[in-house]
């Protein structure tokens, strides 16, 4: 099945009233991605998860708009080494960390529930949107972004090359993914010129598999 076009189009809330917006054709530098979507923002996040290679779009974004609240899920089941890299890389960057948890603790699941269900479980549906997309939306409801800028980039599956730079987020936020055009080589390049730490040691247990969407991504005009 055909992948669709990026429209780089997306029709957003800003108050009560809709508004498209529209990058313009051949922009595709983040860096000028991101100056474009900063002149055009009131209230802007930065979303990650710190999985490899997340520390280019933290530090393009941070350095153009110090001070940007970062959200990250922390959804308990991270390893040592992406817990020890949270603390680097926001030490590094200055980062404006801003941490949301699930509701139940990964122990107290584990001990009630089993801890981590397999892909196949139908209770790994609930235990997505108790460990990750409810406290993102959480995030959302308390920042209440006008732009949401993601790593994400088209080479990661189709549904997020169909994405583009520009789409709709949640609560009727603009999603800008500046780096959408770039390759694993770019960014291991970005990070090997500015020197930035790493984190290869990283799990998401709501996906399994990289090129599995946990539904973050799908978060759109439906809430």
């Amino acid at each position: 099945m055909p992948v669709p076009t990026p429209t780089n189009t997306a029709t957003v809330l800003r108050g009560k009233q809709e508004v498209t917006l529209a990058l313009p054709a051949g922009l595709e530098d983040p860096q000028d991605i991101i100056a474009w979507a900063l002149e055009r923002a009131e209230r802007p996040v930065l979303s990650t998860n710190f999985r490899p290679r997340t520390a280019a779009i933290l530090h393009l974004v941070s350095r153009a708009c110090p001070g940007i609240p970062v959200i990250w899920v922390d959804s308990g089941y991270n390893t040592p080494a992406t817990y020890r890299y949270v603390e680097e890389i926001t030490r590094v960057l200055a980062l404006n960390l801003q941490v949301y948890t699930p509701k139940v603790s990964a122990a107290r699941r584990a001990a009630v529930r089993g801890g981590v269900p397999a892909l196949t479980d139908p209770d790994h549906v609930d235990f997505t949107r108790e460990v990750k997309l409810e406290p993102f939306e959480r995030a959302f409801r308390e920042w209440a972004p006008d732009i949401w800028f993601t790593g994400i980039r088209a080479e990661q599956n189709d549904f997020r090359r169909s994405l583009g730079v520009v789409s709709r987020g949640p609560f009727g936020t603009l999603k800008v993914a500046p780096l959408h055009h770039w390759s694993s080589l770019d960014l291991e390049n970005h990070l090997y010129r500015h020197q930035l730490p790493d984190n290869p040691d990283y799990v998401d247990p709501t996906k399994g598999e990289d090129t599995r969407e946990c539904g973050l991504q799908f978060l759109g005009s439906g809430i």
